[in-house]
């Protein structure tokens, strides 16, 4: 996330850990681990729309090796399962728009900062077409 902010000249370490440290919801996040080590964690949270998927983070020493991808099929069993969509956001001209888009997610918002996308429930989809 830094490097997005600081491509578009918005990173400011005390702003990044006040958003952070404002929805922080301990009981809704969960480690990644990779044989033992912590590469990273999840958050999702119950909203009224569904489930939001507030963080996904990969430490970039574990990137590029399809742990995020894993992730995203895992949280698509548990949102499927429950007959949720999900949505999440991402900071403009980050690599994540990307990664979502790649992964099932379709854009339905966007403002000055960020992009914000939303992945129908399995019940959904089927039933669109």
């Amino acid at each position: 996330m830094r490097e997005s902010l600081e491509r578009i000249g918005r990173f400011d370490p005390e702003r990044a850990r006040q958003r952070f440290a404002s929805g922080f919801a301990p009981e809704r996040t969960r480690h990644i681990v990779v044989r033992g080590e912590r590469a990273g964690f999840v958050t999702v949270k119950p909203v009224a729309s569904g489930l939001l998927l507030d963080h996904l983070y990969v430490r970039p020493e574990h990137q590029g090796r399809g742990i995020g991808a894993w992730v995203l099929r895992e949280i698509f069993k548990e949102a499927d399962a429950a007959g949720l969509p999900i949505r999440v956001g991402a900071l403009r001209d980050s690599d994540s728009n990307r990664f979502y888009v790649r992964h099932g997610f379709t854009q339905i918002e966007e403002t000055e900062w960020d992009i914000y996308y939303v992945r129908a429930s399995s019940a959904a989809r089927s039933n669109a077409t």
